[in-house]
């Protein structure tokens, strides 16, 4: 098992379908960090229907909101984590400088998948089984995809044609890098 350097948060973001979420918890095993999904947390609140009556923008700041609490809650611990959520370069920077604030050093990984083919195969159909929270399909990515344009800021990019140990192994050479 490989240890992290102290106070690591590491991002994975990209489409959905390009790998992200099973490398963020193949990775949090690895460096023994909690792994927090946004569509998890999203998941925990949609039966209570708080989320129906957010406009986007409303639940955008929440989503992010809760995501940088769990952040901080575990740099005030001085322990690393890792993330499963969509971000921008926006949202990079001022996580950037609030993981900054305590010393810590902020790892987006964005996941790609290269191959159109497998990304489609990867989304139709899987079953995600999120409490509270929905399926999507292929017409979700290309939403997302016009939402979420790549990464400008400094970033690993991971993509999933390769197989998920080789993706794995890179990710945490980077880390303890």
């Amino acid at each position: 098992m490989q240890e992290p350097k102290p106070n690591s948060v590491v991002v994975f973001t990209g489409l959905p379908g390009t790998g992200k979420s099973t490398l963020a918890e193949q990775v949090a095993r690895a460096i023994q960090a909690p792994a927090f999904a946004g569509d998890w947390l999203m998941g925990a609140l949609k039966p209570y229907g708080a989320l129906d009556r957010l406009d986007r923008p409303t639940y955008l700041a929440m989503y992010y909101n809760l995501l940088h609490t769990l952040i901080t809650r575990q740099l005030t611990l001085d322990q690393s984590a890792v993330l499963d959520c969509l971000i921008n370069d926006d949202v990079a920077a001022r996580w950037h400088d609030d993981v900054a604030r305590y010393g810590a050093r902020l790892i987006i990984v964005e996941c790609v998948c290269t191959d159109i083919d497998l990304h489609r195969s990867r989304v139709v159909g899987r079953k995600r089984n999120i409490p509270g929270w929905h399926e999507i399909g292929w017409d979700h990515v290309e939403r997302m995809r016009t939402e979420y344009p790549p990464l400008t800021t400094s970033h690993i990019t991971i993509d999933a044609i390769n197989s998920l140990d080789d993706n794995s192994r890179y990710v945490l050479d980077q880390i303890n890098s």
